[in-house]
């Protein structure tokens, strides 16, 4: 109290970003093509999501989904996380440890199975890593995966076409606009990138690990969205935090890349979005949520307006370089 306080701070600060060239460079054009094989591939894709699960009376074979309860013991011992009940495995998605889902191939619903396997060396659980352990599973149900027939009468059940050669010819359309956004996609990227291979930027480590840890999150999300804690993921996959971290880091430099050289872009080109501009946007955005632009409004603060707004004059720099490329 009678002296005050000292204290230091080192603080990561945003990058300086010394762009170079970004308009008028070449990309080479790519052709866009629809083959049967496209067509066919999407139409088998329409038949899984018709599909209908069926009980079997056979014995479990690759693709079919094994309903089942498991126990997993080390030494005789049952381990922590090595349980569950009413299970659904799909055999051939190896997502078990490797050795698990082959030795079910052939067991029938009311079968006693033990399975047994070795955890991987570099298995995210360090107790169990490289031990050998046997899961005694009891197999209540096989189903497969039925589909149904391609015919008129399919199409007709599945849109508006009368017949299959119609429907074809529609689904034959839908694939050549995914394959040109997808081509379009992938030109943005190249330019970008070359933007960011000719620019000159530090990027600080924490940085990255900030961009990796929202990755993580989102990914995180991702997993409990599909019915998945990140636990169970790590267990299955043999991954540790550590290790996804380091998968996701490139990603996360890449991305930190291209947002600051589009950001110096739009420095650059005095790029602004005034708030007509936002509200066209938002009125877009709660259309596709289905409610009132007023409303959504009153959901969003100053800073998430200003965060979209950075947002939007980012894309218009995406679109200003595109559109001055050439093709060669």
């Amino acid at each position: 109290k009678e002296n005050g306080l000292t204290f230091k701070a080192t603080v990561t600060t945003m990058p300086v970003v010394d762009i170079k060239d970004y308009k008028g460079l070449k990309i080479a054009p790519k052709s866009i093509e629809v083959t049967e094989e496209d067509v066919d591939a999407k139409v088998k894709e329409l038949l899984d999501r018709y599909s209908r699960m069926v009980t079997v009376d056979r014995g479990a074979e690759n693709d079919d989904i094994v309903v089942m309860d498991f126990e997993g013991f080390l030494d005789g011992q049952p381990f922590e996380g090595g349980q569950a009940e009413n299970y659904s495995l799909t055999l051939g998605t190896k997502m078990f440890i490797p050795g698990f889902e082959e030795q079910l191939i052939g067991h029938k619903a009311g079968d006693d199975v033990e399975v047994n396997v070795t955890f991987p060396e570099d298995y995210q659980a360090k107790e169990l890593a490289g031990k050998a352990a046997v899961f005694k599973v009891k197999v209540h149900e096989i189903k497969k995966k039925e589909l149904p027939e391609i015919n008129d009468e399919f199409a007709q059940d599945v849109s508006e076409f009368d017949t299959l050669d119609e429907y074809k010819e529609d689904v034959k359309k839908g694939i050549a606009e995914q394959k040109e956004k997808a081509a379009r996609q992938e030109k943005q990227e190249k330019i970008i990138r070359q933007i960011v291979e000719n620019a000159e930027m530090d990027i600080p480590d924490p940085m990255v690990v900030t961009q990796t840890r929202q990755m993580m999150d989102q990914f995180a999300q991702q997993m409990q969205s599909n019915g998945l804690s990140m636990a169970q993921y790590y267990q299955f996959t043999g991954l540790t935090p550590d290790g996804l971290l380091e998968q996701m880091k490139p990603q996360a430099q890449k991305n930190i890349e291209n947002r600051l050289v589009l950001e110096a872009i739009v420095a650059a080109e005095n790029i602004e979005v005034s708030d007509e501009r936002l509200d066209e946007e938002l009125a877009k955005m709660a259309e596709s949520y289905k409610m009132e632009v007023e409303k959504l409004k009153e959901f969003m603060g100053e800073n998430e307006k200003k965060q979209m707004k950075e947002d939007i004059a980012v894309q218009d720099a995406v679109t200003l370089i595109v559109d001055a490329s050439v093709e060669g």
